[in-house]
């Protein structure tokens, strides 16, 4: 299968912005457009992209982790034609397992992990209209990681203007 140039432009740039924005990075890259209860739009223009793309994200720590983070971030891409959940997990976690994720009171599955980065590693998945309506209209995204088959590590974060934030992006 092949992707269109303005998808792996795109992809290539978020990958960028999520390397950017990871936890233990010096400066976070983009620049903060707005903020929306908990989530922030940033916006760059990448090398070789011809225009600026933006994302919606946040970044969350384990309550009772500090060292154990998560960087989630949603964008469109370039044709707007897909939604995409990004989430960049601390380096560590146990691959097979893949990221788990809970909307409130509901389990919604898993995604596998992708690739590693020097700094985490990546699980997306291609978001449908039901897991969008779930993000916006939900209090509580609980992303599970685990880091031994027995010990899996439920981190929340707000849904608290996601809904706004991703309104935003062009």
């Amino acid at each position: 299968m092949r992707f269109p140039a303005s998808f792996l432009t795109l992809l290539g740039a978020a990958l960028v912005l999520c390397a950017a924005l990871a936890p233990g990075t010096a400066a976070a890259q983009g620049t903060v457009k707005s903020k929306h209860g908990d989530w922030e739009v940033r916006c760059d223009t990448p090398p070789g992209a011809q225009n600026e793309q933006c994302v919606v994200m946040q970044f969350v720590t384990a309550e009772d982790r500090p060292n154990v983070g998560l960087t989630v971030i949603v964008l469109k891409t370039a044709d707007k034609q897909a939604k995409i959940l990004r989430v960049l997990a601390p380096l560590g976690v146990l691959l097979p397992r893949g990221l788990g994720l809970r909307i409130d009171e509901e389990d919604l599955g898993s995604a596998g992990f992708v690739r590693c980065l020097p700094n985490g590693c990546v699980a997306e998945v291609i978001m449908d209209e039901n897991l969008l309506g779930k993000l916006s209209s939900g209090t509580t995204a609980t992303f599970i990681i685990f880091q031994t088959p027995e010990e899996g590590i439920g981190i929340p974060i707000s849904l608290s203007g996601f809904k706004d934030g991703y309104a935003e992006l062009p």
